[in-house]
């Protein structure tokens, strides 16, 4: 069997499976019949002389053969676009989409002072953006559902990238004139006997400030859980109670006196650090390529610089 006979649009239906989970759901995605999806399954199944998929009733899972297709039909799909873009470009077509995945702690930076900025330069360049904690960046990354993360402090993940890499300590959030503004520095342990807010598990952050708390031998008991960064804002500057984020992630606040900031010394959250991601081995798109480097120069949070 040749893998040519698999065309990339039958790649994309498996791709869409395998993200989903189950084929109903993928044909829903796409807006198709189940029975299309899964016709395409079978016909791949049936070239390759091997199942790519274990069925249950509670969906699908890669087999071996299923994970080496996911590889090159991603490779396929992102060759067809590499190849798209380079076309409208000897035509003449400067427009280009670059899909963006980040936390929501990178939003404001990267507005301000990165697209905003790029904009200019590059005004047709469409954009789109999706919000996540760590692990669902990193899982856009990978699975070709974005072309670019910006995530805090990532697990190892072969299947990603760094293209910038910026040390950006976690440090405590305060509301103005709180107490532990008072001390140049202080451990995580120390701040936790204040009432604070967290992000929920998933997020960097959280990850972070577990596994330290964890380490000291304490319970997290947070006043207040939430997956938005904007949430824990509004937290400190009602005077709530504080919370841990790298300083980029409230650089507007701090240039307003809105919130304070006390370093943490706990090692593990002093090297901690902000990446921008791509799927590794991927030939990046002009437009990516192009993205990429402007906002690794002027985005706030990967300059190697604390002025706080």
């Amino acid at each position: 069997m040749s893998l040519d006979a698999l065309d990339t649009r039958a790649l994309r239906h498996f791709l869409a499976v395998v993200r989903t989970g189950s084929i109903r759901a993928a044909a829903d995605h796409i807006s198709i019949a189940p029975s299309a999806v899964s016709r395409q399954i079978a016909d791949i199944e049936h070239r390759l002389g091997l199942p790519i998929f274990e069925r249950s009733a509670r969906g699908v899972v890669l087999t071996e053969a299923g994970e080496l297709l996911a590889e090159h039909a991603k490779r396929m799909v992102e060759d067809e676009e590499l190849l798209r873009e380079q076309l409208g470009r000897l035509k003449g077509i400067k427009q280009g989409l670059v899909r963006i995945s980040c936390g929501d702690g990178f939003v404001a930076d990267m507005m301000a002072n990165g697209l905003r900025t790029f904009a200019q330069v590059y005004p047709d360049i469409r954009f789109t953006i999706q919000l996540a904690g760590t692990a669902g960046v990193l899982a856009a990354v990978s699975d070709g559902d974005a072309d670019v993360g910006l995530v805090y402090n990532p697990v190892i993940d072969t299947s990603v990238r760094s293209i910038a890499i910026a040390r950006q300590p976690l440090a405590v959030i305060t509301p103005p004139g709180h107490p532990l503004l008072t001390r140049p520095s202080i451990s995580l342990a120390e701040s936790l006997a204040h009432p604070c807010a967290l992000l929920i598990p998933g997020h960097g952050v959280r990850q972070l400030v577990g596994r330290v708390a964890a380490d000291c031998g304490l319970a997290l008991s947070p006043a207040l859980e939430t997956p938005s960064i904007d949430v824990l804002r509004q937290f400190v500057r009602a005077g709530l109670g504080i919370t841990y984020l790298p300083p980029f992630a409230v650089d507007t606040e701090l240039a307003r006196g809105e919130v304070g900031v006390v370093t943490l010394t706990d090692p593990l959250l002093v090297e901690a650090s902000a990446h921008i991601i791509v799927r590794a081995r991927r030939r990046l798109p002009v437009s990516v390529e192009q993205l990429v480097g402007h906002i690794a120069r002027e985005m706030v949070a990967f300059r190697v610089k604390h002025p706080y």
